[in-house]
């Protein structure tokens, strides 16, 4: 771990971080409550001392009780990624605020994780479907999203129809079924 960075940052953000500053292999880690976000991407962005300029990645998460939104930066000012994690959006109305005002790419990220998440972020100017057709009404890769049955699952235990969502709660494994012979 870059201990200078980990010092900047709790010195920095001591605050505003909801835990503390970790290792995940060549990442420092920290996590933010979505109403710190912007504040906290700014300063990373801005300052000197930080000068995250490279926004790499931006991804949804649902964790099945929360979602989250994740940041990789990079900056030349230490060996490590940054991976920030906002957490503790609501999954019944996933919102945050848009880090398009920092870095323009970020509009097409956020749009994927709108797209297959639910992820509202405020102030995207073109906040819409990228994968999915207009009018599909739920999101793929959250936790609550039923597949179809395809040939992976046993014969005749029916179809679930794609867009038919259940609580993460209600979903428990599917019970192991057997074909005789093979």
């Amino acid at each position: 771990m870059d201990r200078a960075l980990k010092s900047r940052l709790e010195a920095r953000f001591g605050d505003a971080l909801t835990g503390d500053v970790r290792q995940r292999h060549d990442q420092t880690e920290i996590r933010v409550g979505p109403e710190g976000i912007v504040d906290v991407l700014r300063a990373l962005h801005d300052e000197p001392a930080f000068d995250f300029l490279v926004l790499a990645d931006l991804s949804g998460v649902d964790t099945g009780t929360e979602m989250q939104v994740v940041y990789h930066l990079w900056s030349q000012t230490t060996p490590d990624w940054l991976r920030v994690i906002a957490q503790g959006l609501s999954r019944d109305d996933p919102r945050i605020a848009s880090v398009t005002f920092l870095w323009q790419g970020a509009e097409w990220m956020e749009r994927e994780a709108y797209d297959m998440f639910g992820i509202v972020f405020e102030g995207n100017r073109d906040l819409r479907r990228i994968y999915m057709p207009p009018d599909f009404t739920s999101f793929p890769l959250r936790k609550d999203f039923y597949l179809a049955d395809d040939a992976a699952r046993s014969p005749g235990a029916g179809v679930r129809h794609m867009e038919r969502t259940h609580s993460p709660a209600e979903a428990g494994p599917e019970p192991l079924r057997t074909t005789p012979g093979v």
